[in-house]
């Protein structure tokens, strides 16, 4: 197939051309600017991009770009989309570009005849509050707002709107939907991703200066890559697939780094895991910007129970250990500079 993919260079994006590669398939992806050197020669030097990748320029807010983006590809597969906590304007900086930027690309999707698009969604867009219940993709985020976890509302926002489009829009497209989790692991790309950010701020010290009681369902960015492109090549996939290996706490995290030749650097030791130290937290968590600040309000000492049935069985799909995944992504960050390697 010819497959088009959005946001070619970022965290998943990038691992998204990986495996389309490694099966044989053609990719054009979009980029800012693909003249962008640095930017672009991790992708470019990937084995089979030669003949069969393309770069393009497009932006997620000026529809005209996607239109030669997305001639004669079977297959759209919108990756692209601001992930952040902190922004100084939640509508301009997460929902406007989530939003606006998926229409965008569903718009020039069916201008181009496009058999399929698949959209890379959130568990975002599922809860941004976890409780007992068993959370399932029937399941929807009803709470979030643009002053409470606005990243989580910028992505429930934009899946609504993808799936009221295939509803009232003649098309000429189906729509699958996956929603990961945290998603961990090496980057094809020198950028930082925001999950990734966590493990390269445990390392490097400052951000933790004590354990707290974050518990966050977990992925590697290679399986949901592969869910993306297992999506495109099943013919009955449809609807949503939550996309996620296994729950992972901060303290599981330091421990996993610490006991895998990491304990030289520069870890908490100290533990706010109590029931005292979430209260404690949660009152410093009031001097936090606002997108860290409601986050933690509606994640300290939480985990969501998540249903994963419909992806292993319909897609097919084995989740990496998060273990191994945790010291590829501190190797990882040392490979590009964000952690300064203590060796």
């Amino acid at each position: 197939m010819l497959v088009a993919v959005t946001g070619a260079t970022g965290f998943i994006g990038s691992q998204v051309v990986q495996v389309l590669l490694d099966r044989g398939h053609s990719v054009r992806g979009t980029v800012r600017d693909p003249d962008n050197a640095d930017k672009v020669a991790p992708l470019i030097q990937l084995p089979g991009a030669e003949g069969r990748l393309e770069l393009v320029a497009a932006d997620l807010m000026v529809p005209e770009g996607f239109a030669g983006a997305f001639r004669g590809c079977e297959v759209v597969m919108h990756v692209a989309s601001p992930y952040v906590l902190d922004v100084d304007d939640p509508q301009r900086d997460l929902v406007d570009p989530a939003l606006t930027g998926t229409l965008n690309v569903l718009k020039a999707a069916r201008d181009a005849g496009a058999r399929r698009v698949v959209l890379t969604s959130s568990l975002a867009a599922i809860t941004d509050e976890p409780d007992d219940r068993l959370l399932t993709e029937d399941d929807w985020n009803e709470k979030s707002s643009l002053v409470r976890n606005p990243y989580h509302y910028s992505k429930t926002l934009a899946e609504r709107a993808a799936w009221d489009f295939i509803d009232n829009e003649n098309r000429s497209f189906d729509l699958v939907v996956i929603n990961p989790s945290g998603v961990i692991g090496p980057s094809v790309t020198s950028g930082l991703s925001t999950t990734s950010r966590m493990i390269a701020d445990l390392l490097n010290g400052g951000v933790y200066p004590a354990v707290i009681d974050i518990t966050f369902p977990s992925v590697d960015v290679r399986d949901v890559a592969e869910a993306h492109v297992r999506a495109a090549e099943n013919q009955s996939a449809s609807g949503r697939y939550i996309c996620s290996a296994e729950l992972l706490s901060l303290q599981r995290s330091v421990d996993v780094l610490r006991a895998n030749g990491f304990g030289g650097y520069k870890l908490p030791r100290m533990s706010l895991t109590s029931g005292f130290g979430t209260f404690l937290t949660r009152q410093l968590a009031r001097f936090q910007p606002s997108g860290t600040r409601s986050f933690l309000e509606t994640n300290l000492g939480r985990s969501a129970n998540l249903d994963t049935t419909k992806i292993r069985e319909e897609l097919g799909m084995e989740f990496r250990d998060i273990d191994a995944s945790i010291v590829e992504t501190a190797n990882n960050l040392i490979h590009w500079g964000h952690v300064k390697s203590r060796g």
